[in-house]
């Protein structure tokens, strides 16, 4: 099972694995959060459809909609696993990335710890993180972990004997990695140094992220939930004009809306179609990370683009477009 919109990772691994995507929808009224009802209907339906699960995933916060999940939905979703043999794949990578007025992070282990009993005993949980997120990397450096709990001993064989394949490994990302696990501690040489680039680095994400909010929220037709992790995933309105207009040239409307905005400006953003996304309804992903000093140059640009845009094509359709049925199902290929 996979949150839709996803990290396209996902269904493009479950493909190439002959596996199969199980859909279920976060809720952009309530913030990108989770349905629990929705999820085990999911469960259900696959059951019925002759799909045995074997797997559920949730991103927190999340890829691309920015999102923290509360401790409820949380225990809600290691609940669903240990009633119905599921493995819980925890994809915490971007946990660092929560800004001020945001819900807290917390993570599935935890959650489960706290609960106790037979939910933390025999809940098998693997839970990822990497340097190339949070105030390391930025995706400059890669390496990537996985924590395994109460999975069985000949199933972390498998995975170990899987990754000594890799015979080149990544030195740099290795040594940063061990960093991250294992930080600068106060007393050490290098902790006041530390403490202090990546503060930095976190409020300036977070000035970031609350600029680029501002700026999407103020346009018309533009919807946005505040942006987290590194990413903004604003809903846009798209005028009907446009919507034919995409047709006529054989392209999803958000597709269309996408490349004009590249032409233009110069900005590379992924349709939301690319992730998955309630029929009739049109997104874009950006990233947070132009350096701080061009973030008003950014905004400006996303601003006249889309004014430009409106007023080309006419005013946004205030609710889905009649008619219009975009498979969410069908992912297109999109960068990280």
């Amino acid at each position: 099972l996979v949150p839709i919109p996803q990290y396209p990772l996902y269904s493009a691994s479950i493909a190439l694995l002959g596996g199969v995507l199980i859909p279920y929808q976060l809720e952009e009224e309530e913030e990108w959060g989770l349905n629990l009802d929705s999820i085990q209907a999911a469960v259900d339906r696959a059951r019925r459809d002759g799909i045995c699960p074997r797997g559920l995933v949730f991103i927190n916060p999340g890829n691309p909609t920015g999102q923290q999940l509360t401790e409820p939905q949380i225990l809600g979703m290691a609940t669903i696993c240990h009633k119905e043999e599921l493995a819980l794949l925890c994809d915490e990578v971007y946990q660092d990335n929560v800004y001020a007025g945001a819900r807290p992070f917390m993570s599935a282990r935890s959650v489960v710890a706290k609960a106790g009993g037979r939910l933390l005993a025999e809940t098998q949980i693997l839970t990822f993180h990497t340097v190339s997120k949070g105030a390391f990397g930025e995706c400059g450096l890669r390496g990537g972990m996985v924590e395994l709990m109460n999975v069985p001993e000949d199933v972390v064989a498998e995975m170990y004997k899987l990754s000594s394949i890799n015979l080149s490994p990544n030195v740099p990302g290795q040594v940063a990695m061990g960093v991250m696990v294992k930080p600068p501690v106060s007393g050490d040489p290098s902790f006041d140094l530390w403490v202090s680039e990546r503060r930095e680095v976190l409020l300036s994400l977070e000035r970031r992220a609350a600029a680029i909010t501002k700026a999407f929220n103020s346009l018309p037709g533009m919807t946005c939930v505040a942006a987290g992790s590194l990413y903004a995933f604003p809903k846009v309105a798209l005028p009907e004009g446009a919507v034919v207009a995409a047709k006529s040239k054989g392209l999803a409307p958000d597709v269309m809306y996408c490349l004009e905005m590249l032409n233009e400006t110069g900005i590379a953003t992924t349709p939301g179609s690319g992730f998955g996304q309630k029929d009739g309804t049109f997104h874009f992903r950006t990233t947070i990370l132009p350096p701080e000093d061009k973030i008003d140059y950014f905004c400006d640009a996303v601003k006249k683009f889309h004014t430009g845009f409106m007023a080309k094509y006419g005013q946004p359709v205030p609710k889905p477009v009649p008619g219009y049925q975009e498979n969410s199902a069908n992912f297109g290929p999109s960068s990280m």
